[in-house]
């Protein structure tokens, strides 16, 4: 009888009003009845432009970007035919409304609820519900867009969707297998979930590190919608999941954003209960890591949902969960179908209490912090800066001599001193919530139980010097101008190493043919002072080069970089340029693993910053080809974090370690370092904890998940030492703030060197139980032991994690161009 509802529900829409027969329904439009087949991308697209087409005044399409694999994204702005000739002053006026657009809102009651869908690929029913959602809008919801704007973006992720898409289609047995057995029910690796890089797009809202989000950002900050809802899929054995969220919320949400999440809930609730359809609020999903497509929107204003339909890719068309219930794609796009309309319902006849409250979520003046105040590494703040106005968020340049509040390095009230140069964001301007939480030292935690990391603070990340003032520091608006200077004819020319921008000069003079050394040691020349790591260019290393002056100063001007030229290769201060402790980079092969056993995300995030931040070759070798792959091709090989019990075996151990002892260089990151960790040859140990209580056998059932609270390390911030004088750690002070995401650790290097160790557990920022806080004094960080010629180089914390920890990245590009040079170049 189930099924029968959902049958109806769908074949209902061919007979709602006669105003609708100009649209064909998506099953008309498919030619299959919409649940039975996976629609591609672009059969979606192409009925979105079909409802465009046929109701132009009640449809306006947008095509807001395109992917990586350069598929459309589009956007549909569903209305009445007054709204949407009215569309732009209706945005402005919302604008107006938070303060982001000078001038005086005319009143307004529309509502606007943006519905998006399919942000993970293989959640697959969402992206079907959206083509059914437009078309019941449209038709027997038409009187809700009297007073609301509906944005729809249909697909997220098409690149994820289309890769578990067309996957399946080829896959599935017909009629479908609903053994969860069968091969239709079990993707090959990456899956269908991350997008083109194998990033998690519902984590990139605040980062905006892939095309997708800052694309999307562009759009959404222009509307700044009261609603806003992201639909995922989850398990197939748990139902539904709607709001309200559970604990914890943030503390900027306000009291009426959680009780208006509960009126949704409890008008979803209406429709599910009638049907006997099961639910579950308040549970697992919360609102605090800013990242998700709830959280954020929530922090800029709206009412941000995530609604969670049973199913995910094992689903298919349809599968036998553990209860005995098919169930089916049809089912599932029904049930988000339902929620998506309720949610527009419940807006429309909200509408004026909606606009009303979003007004005064931008009122910030009772935010403890005024000012957050930001100095360092100039290209770390330009990088901020990008950040920042991705976001539409304001900043200054600071016009005093001091600040002071809470100081980020030593974690306690201080004084910092300031300049033209140092960067002032003040929460004192609309979006001063969400700057808040960006740049809070530490995040105020109403529940150790969450469901993603609880630190993230941008000055850490960032690696800056910062206070958070409890008053407003003065500052200005002036903008600061800078031009590369023109090279003239020298002996040669040094470039800083400090920031992502140099390595990505050294990727592009590599990639040039230039020969490009760096010093081991400080030095002087010209009457300027270089530090460890420093690039330097020499004429006399460069004869090979046809135009070597024109074409270094088109790569300078490219990568806005300041040389400074040396009239000889007598320093004054040693090394010489002739010396041993200057060397020659090599233009590293570099290659990754790939494939079963590995992270997909851990992978990604190393493919993504390769090609697209470092812009530098890297060569991606498939785990069922290591046996037989020829690495004496290589400089460089990275290990993503993974499981490499079947791929490290023996015999592939051995061809490691030959190749190692010959020169090469094995970068191991997070869990590959378990592959090494007390085996034979290797100095790196697993230091497990010694706080397992006898008694955890004695804890009540009902108190074991949040007892183990204690051994978790839920994304904290801690501050390490480090040793600057070793090539790993060029560029840096001697402190790194790292995110560790996990609580596992491993002891200090016996027969290695320690580049960066915990020698406090003091947390800056975050959760961190107390066994595993106590687990963690005087563990390894990042380390490099030698083996033969070679080198292994472990990264027990993942400085690439969500591309977000900007300082982090550079231990990764020292650690393939610095570390241990002397290996062959190829």
């Amino acid at each position: 009888m189930r099924n029968l509802f959902f049958i109806f529900f769908i074949a209902l829409s061919a007979l709602s009003h006669v105003s609708s027969q100009s649209i064909q329904t998506p099953s008309e439009f498919l030619g299959y009845d919409i649940g039975t087949q996976f629609s591609r991308h672009h059969q979606v697209v192409d009925y979105f432009k079909s409802v465009a087409a046929a109701v132009p005044n009640q449809v306006k399409l947008e095509q807001y970007g395109s992917t990586y694999e350069r598929r459309p994204l589009y956007l549909a702005y569903v209305s009445s035919e007054a709204n949407i000739k009215n569309l732009e002053t209706i945005r402005q006026n919302n604008l107006k409304n938070t303060g982001l657009l000078e001038g005086t809102s005319s009143a307004t009651d529309i509502a606007i609820v943006w519905l998006s869908y399919n942000v993970h690929g293989n959640e697959a029913s969402c992206t079907e519900a959206a083509m059914l959602t437009l078309y019941k809008l449209l038709t027997e919801k038409k009187d809700l867009l009297e007073n609301t704007v509906v944005i729809i973006d249909p697909s997220v992720n098409p690149d994820g969707r289309d890769r578990y898409v067309n996957w399946y289609n080829k896959t599935a047995s017909q009629p479908y297998d609903i053994d969860r057995q069968a091969s239709e029910h079990s993707e090959p690796w990456p899956g269908g979930r991350p997008n083109h890089y194998l990033f998690d797009l519902n984590r990139d809202w605040a980062w905006a590190t892939q095309i997708e989000s800052a694309s999307r950002l562009k759009v959404y900050n222009t509307w700044m919608p009261h609603v806003h809802v992201d639909f995922h899929e989850q398990g197939i054995n748990e139902p539904y999941y709607f709001a309200p969220a559970a604990e914890p919320f943030h503390e900027i949400i306000s009291d009426w954003q959680r009780d208006f999440q509960t009126q949704i809930g409890k008008n979803h609730a209406k429709y599910f209960d009638a049907e006997g359809w099961l639910f579950f609020t308040r549970e697992r999903f919360d609102l605090f890591y800013p990242s998700y497509g709830d959280t954020y929107p929530t922090y800029m204003g709206a009412i941000g949902m995530t609604y969670e339909q049973g199913g995910h890719g094992m689903a298919g068309l349809g599968i036998l969960n553990d209860e005995g219930h098919v169930l089916t794609l049809v089912e599932r796009l029904t049930h988000h179908t339902v929620t998506g309309l309720s949610t527009v319902e419940i807006a429309s006849k909200n509408a004026q209490q909606l606009n009303a409250e979003f007004a005064k979520f931008f009122d910030n003046s009772d935010l403890k912090y005024k000012s957050y105040v930001v100095k360092g590494n100039a290209d770390h703040l330009n990088s901020l800066k990008t950040l920042l106005e991705k976001h539409d968020i304001v900043y200054e340049n600071a016009s005093g001599s001091k600040a002071s509040g809470y100081n980020y390095t030593t974690g306690r009230q201080g004084s910092m001193t300031i300049d033209d140069k140092t960067l002032v964001v003040h929460t004192q301007q609309p979006k001063g919530k969400m700057v808040k939480v960006l740049f809070e030292p530490n995040a105020k935690l109403s529940d150790s139980l969450t469901y993603d990391i609880t630190a993230w603070s941008i000055p850490y990340a960032y690696g800056l010097d910062a206070i958070a003032s409890t008053t407003k520091v003065s500052s200005n608006t002036s903008v600061e101008q800078h031009t590369a200077s023109i090279l003239q004819n020298a002996y040669g020319y040094v470039s800083k190493w400090n920031s992502l921008e140099d390595a990505q000069f050294l990727g592009d003079l590599l990639q040039h043919n230039f020969k490009v050394r760096f010093t081991e040691k400080p030095f002087s020349s010209n009457g300027s002072d270089f530090e460890r790591g420093s690039l330097i260019i020499t004429k006399g290393d460069n004869k090979h080069l046809e135009d070597f002056l024109g074409t270094l100063n088109t790569l300078v001007q490219r990568h806005d970089r300041s040389l400074k030229p040396i009239n000889s290769g007598f320093s004054q201060k040693v090394p010489d340029i002739g010396s041993p402790d200057i060397k020659l980079i090599n233009r590293q092969k570099v290659a990754v693993l790939s494939g079963e056993g590995i992270s997909s995300l851990s992978y990604g995030s190393i493919w993504h910053f390769f090609e697209q931040q470092l812009r530098y070759p890297l060569t991606s070798i498939n785990t069922d080809d290591f046996t037989r792959t020829n690495l004496s091709k290589y400089n460089v090989l990275i290990l993503p974090s993974g499981y490499y019990g079947s791929i490290l075996n023996e015999t592939n151990m051995k061809k490691l370690k030959d190749w190692v002892r010959s020169g090469g260089k094995v970068i191991a990151i997070d869990g590959a370092l378990r592959s090494f960790a007390g085996k034979d040859g290797f100095s790196l140990k697993y230091k497990p904890s010694e706080n397992e209580s006898d008694d955890d056998h004695l804890t009540p059932y009902a108190e074991r998940e949040r007892e183990y609270t204690n051994n978790l390390i839920t994304g904290a911030i801690f501050k390490t030492k480090v040793d600057h004088t070793h090539p790993m750690a060029f560029g840096y002070k001697d402190h790194y703030f790292t995110l560790k995401l996990g609580s596992s650790a491993y002891s200090l290097l016996d027969g290695g060197f320690n580049v960066a160790h915990l020698d406090d557990t003091k947390v800056y920022s975050g959760f961190a139980g107390k066994d595993a806080l106590s687990n963690l004094n005087n563990t390894l960080v990042f380390g490099e032991e030698r083996m033969g010629s070679g080198s292994f180089i472990y990264f027990v914390d993942n400085t690439l994690f969500r591309s977000f920890w900007e300082n982090g990245k550079l231990f990764l590009v020292n650690a393939v161009f610095f570390v241990n040079n002397n290996a062959y170049e190829l």
